[in-house]
């Protein structure tokens, strides 16, 4: 009993001490708690908060980082571009910070998260945290461009398998859908002084918004023509099963010449307006290597146009040296090649090939071939349909107009191009005096043309003339030299010499 006694007695003095321990130490925490609202700045509050939570997040054995880099190489890293785009929907009022930005181009604000921040997202109950770093190069080093930004994906170890087979892939399936509900076609060019208007930049390239508001409809071409190409890109771009099945890279070629001013440029604009793809502005005579024509291409993205302007007048690409033993510091034809129908042009799908020129001619057979150059499309000069289209265009004239028998009868000897014409059509909004503008136009061409076949015709006289006079003395040394020889033979038989 004494023993009972004395151990109910010590457990309620070990109970009275608790109870006033944890009395105390709930009265401390709560004058902690008082002075850190009361004395620590809600910025500071904010930051310390965080560093606690990151520090237990880091030390806990149960939590799993996935690091999503910028690139990979050459390339853009994709899970990248989607996050990004991903994250601008679902951040939330806990972010403490937010990125804002807007060029005169833009029509709406672009807010994304800044460096340092981080957005947890809820995904089948599971609670997946977004990470948004930035890492300065190191001061001693000498890589240039080393500094990078990343992501990192924070959740809990057991749900790796519920992450990577499909909360990723529904973030990439949602970056779809972003892009095509506000799909904006962008204009790509190597160099770094293009104003990027929403941090798209491509490591090569950088971009602005193309505005461009040229479409089919409008275009100075015949209908026929037109349907033509429409029809192609249709038929390419729904035939993903088709190229896979026959084993072909998911590629389309076409060539567009002519003389210049025929419309080549706004092709190309109605083409990527009518398929939403991103173009591809590539200056051949900025490349002087195969290996950087590789890297740049690489970084090309699929659903695009890639451009290479005026092709016959980098024809030099067969043999330009830069002076160096290296087989890799020259651009080759072969070079060339290789990206756009050899093993290298299997890095991309879904992409469109655009060569111009103003000289099919001149170009290498070995780039005119179908699989490299698969449509041949020749931009001729302007036509009467073309006119009339462009007649509706620029002066709102749907019907005939007086005038169009007498310019549809001297267009087509004229060989005047589309953009020729149009800047007639601009002097004045009054249809009687474009439409005069062009017809005196149109006769000025026709008179420059008959003065040059006049000049050529002369020329061609004056070198048959010509011809003729040499014949004639060519004739007359012939005999001289004939009866000289006659007459030295006659001699000799008489035996008198001269």
């Amino acid at each position: 009993m004494r023993m009972a006694s004395a151990y109910i007695s010590q457990f309620q003095m070990t109970g009275t001490s608790l109870f006033s321990t944890y009395a105390s130490l709930t009265g401390m925490l709560m004058l902690v708690r008082s002075m850190f609202n009361d004395l620590i700045p809600p910025e500071l509050r904010g930051f310390i908060v965080k560093a606690f939570r990151y520090l237990f997040k880091m030390t806990s054995p149960d939590q799993l980082t996935l690091i999503v880099d910028e690139r990979i190489g050459y390339n853009n890293n994709h899970v990248y571009e989607a996050a990004e785009a991903y994250l601008r929907t679902i951040i939330n009022p806990a972010v403490d910070r937010l990125k804002v930005s807007k060029t005169q181009r833009q029509k709406k604000f672009t807010v994304s998260i800044e460096k340092g921040e981080e957005i947890i997202d809820t995904y089948n109950g599971t609670n997946i945290t977004w990470r948004y770093v930035f890492e300065e190069s190191d001061k001693d080093s000498t890589r240039s461009g080393s500094a990078k930004y990343y992501f990192q994906i924070v959740f809990e170890k057991k749900f790796k398998d519920m992450v990577l087979g499909s909360y990723l892939p529904y973030v990439m399936d949602r970056f779809e859908q972003i892009k095509s509900e506000d799909k904006v076609v962008r204009l790509y060019t190597r160099g770094g002084n293009v104003d990027d208007d929403d941090d798209n930049a491509r490591g090569e390239w950088g971009s602005v918004r193309l505005e461009h508001p040229v479409t089919f409809d409008k275009l100075a071409m015949d209908p026929e023509q037109k349907k033509m190409i429409t029809d192609d890109l249709d038929r390419f771009v729904s035939r993903k099963e088709f190229y896979q099945r026959i084993g072909k890279v998911w590629k389309r070629g076409y060539l567009l010449y002519g003389p210049p001013g025929t419309g080549k440029s706004s092709l190309i604009a109605a083409m990527a307006n009518y398929l939403k793809f991103d173009i591809y502005d590539l200056e051949m005579s900025s490349i002087y290597s195969d290996s950087d024509l590789r890297r740049i291409l690489t970084s090309t993205t699929n659903r695009s146009i890639l451009i290479i302007e005026d092709i016959d007048c980098n024809a030099e690409v067969q043999d330009r040296e830069l002076g160096l033993d290296l087989s890799d510091s020259r651009l080759t034809l072969s070079g060339l090649l290789n990206f756009i129908d050899g093993l290298w042009s299997s890095c991309g799908d879904e992409r469109i090939i655009v060569f111009t020129t103003n000289h099919k001619e001149k170009i290498d057979p070995a780039l005119l071939r179908p699989g490299r150059m698969d449509v041949h499309i020749h931009m001729s000069y302007c036509t009467p349909t073309g006119f009339k289209i462009l007649a509706t265009n620029y002066l709102d004239l749907n019907d005939d107009h007086p005038l169009f028998g007498e310019i549809e009868r001297l267009i087509i000897p004229a060989k005047v191009t589309p953009a020729e014409v149009a800047e007639e059509l601009m002097r004045s909004e009054d249809p009687a005096i474009a439409l005069d503008g062009v017809l005196c136009l149109l006769n000025r061409k026709i008179t420059e043309q008959q003065k040059v076949e006049t000049k050529e015709s002369d020329v061609q006289k004056v070198c048959k003339i010509s011809e003729k006079e040499i014949k004639k003395v060519t004739v007359k040394n012939t005999a001289r030299r004939k009866d000289k020889g006659n007459k030295k033979k006659k001699n000799w038989s008489t035996g008198r010499v001269f």
